[in-house]
């Protein structure tokens, strides 16, 4: 199981142990929206052509005013997974980093420590670094609390090496909760924000960080030219262009996870978290439901820090949660 429990998205490798037997595959490993944005196929690429710096621009005021901030203090990454990355080279100082989360966020920073997400106060003298939503438990720290802790850069002593960070990879389906709009040049507050996850794109590898402007010419001078391909810089801005389209999901993605939740219910587990692309459910061997589950081609998600969570992404439709419901009866 230990390779299943490094990250989601595993198939074929699932496919490889457990076989495929008759019927396909559902993969809930990840929590990745299963419902694509639908505009892809009616998009016209010139595959020739270097990527347009207008086009870069595009991009970048179209996600901005999703988030509801301003243009200048968003820079667009080829993926959140390499912005994070790049940021351990720019942020000074110590960090501590919320655990269980990503693992990126305990490697991003050399030497950051581990800290219980319900252990963070905001008065810590180093950076801090969490997800909200977190992943995988699904647990959103208010925007109020996040708003104390990053007052408390200014007041404890931190000088200008404190920071906030907050990787916001699965709060376009939550906006309530985004701490974009408090991005400015006087915040040390830093924001990432993932464009797959949300509109069920993954391969398109595009992300966004939000942080004062001088953080952002940073990334931009690393960044260098044509960060993004043509298709990244299309799809994206004409996919946050597509309000109804954003509105509708988020009212469809909360409805699909109270659906989930009553199967889970159903089956004695109580359903973990309040991000709607995912669910985390204890149970006193979860290794035994992984193997279960996948024996009926249903793939889910271990961790090998706690060995009673897996976590479920949301199936794509009415047939798939019939289908985990019989799996999760067959004891």
């Amino acid at each position: 199981m230990n390779s299943f429990s490094f990250h989601g998205g595993r198939l074929a490798d699932a496919k490889a142990r457990f076989g495929t037997g008759n019927a396909p595959w559902i993969d809930l490993s990840t929590g990745i929206n299963p419902h694509g944005w639908p505009g892809v196929g009616d998009l016209a690429m010139d595959w020739q052509a270097l990527p347009d710096p207008g086009a870069l621009d595009d991009l970048e005021a179209a996600a901005a005013a999703c988030f509801g901030t301003d243009r200048a203090y968003v820079c667009a990454v080829p993926g959140t997974e390499i912005g994070l990355r790049m940021l351990g080279d720019i942020l000074p100082g110590p960090a501590i980093h919320a655990q269980p989360s990503y693992r990126t966020h305990g490697e991003m920073i050399l030497q950051s420590g581990p800290v219980a997400l319900s252990d963070l106060t905001g008065a810590e003298e180093a950076s801090i670094v969490l997800a909200n939503p977190n992943n995988p438990d699904g647990r959103i720290t208010p925007a109020a609390t996040l708003l104390g802790w990053l007052e408390a850069r200014h007041s404890n002593g931190g000088g200008g090496t404190s920071w906030l960070v907050v990787d916001e990879a699965f709060a376009d389906a939550t906006p309530e909760i985004s701490l974009a709009a408090h991005v400015h040049d006087r915040q040390r507050l830093i924001v990432f924000r993932s464009f797959g996850k949300f509109f069920g794109l993954a391969g398109v590898r595009l992300g966004f960080v939000l942080g004062p402007r001088a953080l952002i010419a940073q990334y931009r001078q690393r960044l260098g030219s044509w960060p993004l391909s043509v298709a990244g810089l299309a799809i994206g801005t004409a996919a946050y262009r597509d309000a109804d389209w954003i509105a509708s999901m988020r009212l469809g993605l909360r409805e699909e996870a109270d659906a989930l939740d009553a199967v889970l219910a159903r089956r004695g587990f109580r359903a973990m978290g309040a991000c709607p692309l995912f669910r985390l459910i204890e149970t006193a061997d979860a290794a035994a439901l992984f193997e279960r589950l996948a024996r009926h081609a249903i793939l889910t998600r271990p961790f090998d820090y706690d060995p009673r969570w897996l976590r479920l992404g949301l199936p794509a439709n009415r047939e798939a949660l019939d289908r985990l419901d019989r799996a999760l009866a067959d004891g």
